[in-house]
């Protein structure tokens, strides 16, 4: 049965979120994205890496587009030079201008494609933030590839991101393409930071006239539209291009221009939003039976303006119990049995009508998790102790879920 108390509760606690870490040694991850390419994504994630490094940050950065890294030339990086390893056989980052640097781009000569499907792709994704020798970073930067494809999930699924930066130009094609990319985030649960808009206007250096190349105002109509901060809007500039060629980013080369000083600006907007982008539960892989692993059961973290979908604790009320507790104060008890019957996997439910193909009655009556792991910042995966293992639950699946046991008494699930 679930219930719908907002009393207080007790059960396993823990500190604020705010002093805990994504990962050993690094506070907060942070990837930038765009919804197509030629936006100059990659170069504000760099010159925003540095920016943030001009704050008083410790900062990485991951080229995250494994196909097409352009990051080591723009901070002046040789190519096809294997890194060290430390004696765990993690890989000693290259180190520009004080930032660390790890990227495809590195490992391979310029001319030479890196051919890879899917998997692997994924694959040296997680090597390059898991497999590296960070030290302590206040922030790791992950400059993605454009669009919403397999490096998007597999980040939005296996690592604990701290939000995204989604950056766009004003123009209208450009603006719509965005909107996807951010509705991607959303839908996994990935904080959306902020819109930086690129490329707004361009001055002439002779006469001094401005020209919006690519139109204007852009950003502000979506950061109003879809409610989400804008940032900040960066000129067309051509001595960015020049610098970034030169692998000398603007941000170092000249930190008094103004393109420079509009990406410190950012950089303090970009902070400023990280104090409201905090993540109670960190991610678990929790034995049910022995309860080893547990979650946090944070109480101190209840907002009653805050997300319905935000999880600030999990707890095995008892060996048939699930409890979560939600960031508005909401608290549900799931029915374990009740919650193998919700999976909506392809194995449970046909994918294209959404007709039911379990049958309740091949649930066995003391049907148990074995283990419950966090997926990402948006869901949570199952092992069953009658073999299952395929359902990943959504929490705003799980909030649905609870609402409608309570109502209907776990009679229809």
């Amino acid at each position: 049965m679930a219930t719908t108390s907002t009393d207080n509760l007790a059960g396993p606690s823990t500190q604020p979120a705010a002093n805990t870490e994504k990962l050993p040694g690094i506070r907060h991850i942070i990837a930038v994205g765009s919804g197509k390419g030629g936006v100059g994504k990659s170069t504000v994630s760099v010159n925003l890496a540095l920016a943030l490094q001009q704050l008083g940050a410790r900062v990485g950065i991951v080229d995250a587009d494994i196909l097409g890294p352009s990051v080591p030339g723009m901070l002046g990086i040789p190519t096809g030079k294997l890194p060290e390893l430390t004696a765990e056989n993690k890989m000693i980052p290259a180190e520009r201008y004080g930032l660390k640097v790890v990227s495809m781009g590195m490992l391979t000569p310029d001319d030479k494609p890196a051919v890879l499907r899917g998997p692997l792709v994924g694959k040296y994704l997680k090597m390059f933030v898991d497999g590296v020798e960070w030290g302590q970073l206040d922030y790791l930067i992950l400059d993605l590839p454009p669009g919403t494809g397999d490096t998007q999930l597999t980040l939005a699924q296996s690592m604990p991101l701290s939000g995204v930066v989604i950056v766009t130009t004003p123009q209208a094609v450009s603006l719509k393409i965005a909107r996807r990319g951010l509705r991607m985030f959303e839908k996994v649960q990935v904080k959306i930071l902020g819109i930086i808009e690129n490329m707004r206007t361009f001055t002439c250096p002779h006469c001094g006239e401005t020209t919006d190349i690519f139109r204007h105002g852009g950003g502000e109509r979506m950061s109003q539209e879809l409610g989400v901060p804008l940032l900040g809007a960066l000129p067309i500039d051509p001595n960015v291009v020049a610098c970034g060629d030169e692998g000398n980013p603007i941000v170092a080369e000249q930190p008094k221009s103004v393109s420079a000083k509009m990406y410190v600006t950012i950089a303090q907007a970009l902070v400023e939003q990280m104090q409201t982008a905090v993540t109670v539960i960190k991610p678990f892989a929790w034995n049910w039976n022995t309860n080893e692993g547990a979650p946090a059961w944070v109480e101190t973290a209840i907002n009653p303006t805050g997300s319905h979908n935000t999880p600030i604790g999990f707890m095995r009320r008892d060996p048939r119990t699930l409890s979560i507790l939600w960031e508005d104060g909401h608290r549900d008890d799931l029915d374990v049995r009740d919650l193998r019957l919700a999976c909506h996997c392809a194995v449970c439910v046909e994918e294209m009508t959404g007709r039911k193909l379990l049958d309740p009655k091949t649930i066995r009556s003391d049907i148990s998790p074995i283990k419950i792991t966090s997926i990402g910042n948006y869901a949570i995966l199952f092992d069953w102790n009658d073999g299952h293992n395929t359902g990943i639950y959504s929490f705003k699946d799980l909030r649905t879920l609870g609402e409608r046991m309570a109502a209907n008494g776990a009679e229809d699930v």
